[in-house]
């Protein structure tokens, strides 16, 4: 990578680079709900698009962006982040406690502090003492996991409503529904119109009992594209990522740059653990995570270290995870025909692109999808558990191909190096 001589401003996206823009962003949107409205007629399955189901896809895929917003901040910094699950571990307790002892804002801010710890041991194993990453991560999850444990034995013992595992209900947080919106946007959705009720239902999701965490969740995504995209300092800290030895000649405290990444990767990651005690189930619970550190890991590799293609990322595996939960096979089984579009969608561009194989290997994969879409009516209970997971692997083998990681992320770096 050739840094910058400036790093004071932030340089002008190269000519021909796609920029996001808002007309963009709305021509994707319709065609999510084109794209959910068709699904739905051919399939027969309302529940796909319908409001309570997009509303349920916003709150599991808020802790999952989150978690891949955190990683996304590390790894930019050159720090590969695999403790994210422990760090989001550490939040749910961090909400839990001081969210029942102090309240639901306290809630927050106790989780985004005890992920900063986890993020400071991270920061202290890889920056400080050159600790393989990998290693340290795995390390603060179960470290995290075991600590835990025991603080909540501790602090829920003999609480009326709390226990060993888990903590007294939590006073929520506030949310927002506008009425004049959701009432007649809710009529618009019952007539099943095509299109029309899918982009009502969608709506009506956006307005209707939405709480304020998720609005802050947000604009987090918002923020951290424009600090790390648009500000000298995010310039500094990419180039921290990238080559770490041309940023110290320039004048860059890439130590201190790494430290900052973490601790703020830490934050946002116990966030994520405390949206799921506050928002998702209002107490705190042993085992709340459920793996979605890794899955926010997998969100933020699918949208190549960038914030948009991360929350799309975070919303498809949301969606998989809702449809399991509420409609079960039935659902899930609507989607094998969206996979097998997809998957051949993918091997025509593919083989344009003139990588023959891979294009073989996804036409033949979703001729298989179709042909079970086309020959069952139900996915077997067993299998619809797996389905986020499968989700997680099956969009890593696709975007594999269009990958670029920071160029030093997960190197061992010492002070001092460029010179």
């Amino acid at each position: 990578m050739t840094v910058p001589t400036d790093l004071t401003t932030s340089p002008k996206p190269r000519d021909g680079r796609r920029r996001v823009t808002p007309a963009k962003v709305m021509l994707v949107l319709f065609g999510l709900v084109v794209l959910l409205a068709t699904l739905r007629v051919l399939t027969g399955a309302d529940d796909l698009a319908s409001s309570g189901t997009l509303r349920a896809t916003l709150v599991a895929a808020v802790p999952i962006g989150l978690a891949g917003l955190a990683g996304l901040w590390s790894e930019r910094a050159g720090i590969v982040n695999i403790g994210l699950e422990g760090m989001m571990i550490l939040g749910t307790f961090g909400a839990g406690y001081f969210g029942y002892f102090y309240g639901p804002w306290q809630g927050v801010l106790g989780a985004i502090l005890f992920g900063a710890l986890g993020g400071l041991i991270h920061a202290l194993a890889t920056v400080t003492f050159g600790v393989d990453h990998i290693v340290s991560g795995v390390a603060i999850n179960i470290i995290a996991a075991g600590a835990v444990q025991y603080l909540a034995a501790l602090s829920f013992t003999g609480v009326k409503g709390g226990g060993q595992t888990q903590s007294p209900p939590i006073d929520s947080l506030p949310a927002i529904s506008i009425d004049a919106l959701s009432d007649p946007l809710g009529d618009l959705e019952a007539k099943n119109w095509f299109i029309i009720s899918d982009a009502a239902a969608l709506l009506r999701a956006l307005v209707t009992n939405l709480s304020v965490l998720t609005i802050i969740a947000l604009l987090l995504f918002v923020l951290t594209w424009y600090v790390l995209w648009r500000t000298s300092f995010g310039l500094r800290l990419r180039s921290v990522g990238e080559s770490p030895a041309s940023a110290e000649s320039l004048g860059v405290d890439v130590i201190r740059y790494k430290f900052v990444a973490v601790l703020i990767s830490g934050g946002i990651a116990g966030l994520a653990g405390g949206f799921l005690a506050l928002v998702a189930s209002s107490t705190f619970r042993e085992g709340q995570t459920g793996g979605r550190g890794y899955i926010g890991l997998a969100a933020m590799i699918f949208g190549n270290w960038r914030p948009g293609g991360l929350l799309a990322g975070a919303g498809l595996f949301g969606y998989t995870d809702t449809l399991r939960l509420r409609g079960g096979g039935e659902s899930i089984h609507g989607l094998l025909l969206l996979v097998a579009v997809l998957l051949v969608g993918l091997a025509v561009w593919q083989w344009r692109k003139a990588a023959r194989t891979a294009a073989i290997v996804s036409a033949v994969l979703g001729v298989l999808v179709a042909l079970w879409f086309l020959l069952s009516d139900s996915i077997p209970e067993d299998l619809t558990g797996m389905t986020p997971y499968v989700t997680t692997l099956l969009v890593l083998a696709l975007a594999s191909q269009r990958l670029r990681p920071p160029a030093a992320a997960g190197q061992t770096y010492r002070k001092g190096s460029a010179g």
